[in-house]
């Protein structure tokens, strides 16, 4: 039946209508962010990207029984924890994520490996989810080797155990206590027979943090376990599950390797790193304030900064103006903004702090301008 020019006017403006909605919808889908869906991942050692800079792996090697894993925009949860293992051995899996290689599978962009003396910090941060019918370590893992090496094992293992669930301990044996990056630690010293292992473990469950990978790096260097020549090859945060383990997660994972030396370095910011540094600080009771001068006392300018030093035990800063920071406690790095980031021969830069602190206030004992140690006014 031909249709009367009514009908006819009708089915134009309705698909007029139609068309106009599908621009709209394509405008929409064009403009809009796509959320990337999760991605399960059951093999013992299937991987996937997170980010586009870091790598989650199953990582499944002392068990058959099932473990999938489900990664997501930030970090990645166990879907799928099956069977147990004795406790006094070996857990069932490493599920984690990590910045670096781990056998010759490398996280896109990364800057690893990279010689210690050449890192001028390494901030990173974590968030932890954690269940209570399982058994299981909460562990970041941070890899040294006396080489470059981006496959099988390095010579060194620092584990930092965040959390400690049921009736399993760190390789070899209890060799004192340190406060590293503000916090105070269990410190054990082994090695399991294809590495030697050296572990910080929290007095309590600790389910996130912000601290300076090279804080834990120093101490294995200290202790005899590495040097600065060595090589930090990866960092990796997850979970060493004994028993079921479904539900842990790691909800947020962030990992930045800023190297010093040349402005033609990876990560640097350039020009001439001589420095001074006033840390005007106003002290009371229970918090402080503190205007930090940077001097620029080289011959040529700095374009971009980043200042890094340690807070005393019981410092935590809340605030800050005039600086980006990374870190709150422990090791801190205060990086320029955009209207401060020029440093001119001669030229200054200043920024303020507020924070809480306990006990007897002191000062930062030393600071480093993109990895060169300032002096003090």
């Amino acid at each position: 039946m031909r249709p009367s020019p009514l009908h006819a006017r009708r089915a134009r403006g309705l698909l007029g209508a139609l068309l106009t909605s599908l621009v709209s919808l394509a405008a929409l889908l064009t403009t809009a962010p796509v959320a990337q869906a999760d991605t399960t991942i059951c093999q013992p050692f299937g991987t996937t990207t997170i980010q586009g800079r870091y790598v989650v792996q199953n990582n499944r090697w002392g068990t058959s029984a099932t473990q999938c894993v489900t990664a997501t925009d930030s970090g990645f949860r166990i879907a799928q924890a099956d069977g147990s293992v004795p406790t006094n051995g070996a857990p069932k899996s490493y599920p984690s994520v990590y910045n670096g290689c781990h056998y010759t599978n490398c996280s896109p962009g990364t800057n690893l490996p990279a010689q210690l003396s050449t890192i001028s910090s390494a901030p990173s941060s974590i968030s932890y989810g954690f269940v209570s019918n399982a058994v299981y370590n909460a562990s970041y893992d941070i890899w040294l080797d006396p080489t470059p090496r981006t496959d099988g094992v390095n010579r060194t293992e620092i584990m930092i155990w965040f959390n400690k669930v049921g009736s399993i301990q760190p390789i070899g044996s209890p060799v004192g206590n340190a406060n590293v990056g503000g916090r105070d630690w269990q410190v054990w010293s082994g090695n399991n027979g294809g590495n030697d292992v050296l572990s910080f473990v929290a007095p309590s469950a600790i389910s996130s943090w912000n601290f300076d990978v090279m804080d834990f790096a120093r101490q294995a260097v200290s202790r005899g376990l590495a040097q600065n020549n060595w090589y930090l090859t990866s960092v990796q945060a997850g979970f060493e599950p004994w028993q079921n383990g479904a539900g842990l997660a790691v909800n947020s994972f962030s990992s930045t390797v800023n190297k010093g030396g040349s402005s033609g370095d990876p990560g640097t910011p350039g020009g001439s790193t001589a420095c001074k540094v006033a840390y005007a600080a106003n002290a009371w009771q229970g918090g402080f304030t503190a205007d930090v001068t940077i001097t620029n006392t080289g011959a040529s300018a700095v374009s971009g900064w980043k200042l890094g030093f340690t807070l005393p035990s019981g410092q935590q800063i809340t605030s800050a103006w005039n600086a980006n920071l990374s870190g709150s406690s422990g090791a801190v790095t205060a990086s320029n903004v955009s209207h401060n980031g020029e440093l001119t021969a001669g030229g200054q830069a200043t920024f303020g702090l507020q924070g809480t602190s306990s006990g007897t206030f002191t000062k930062p004992s030393g600071f480093t301008l993109n990895g060169t140690a300032c002096t003090t006014a």
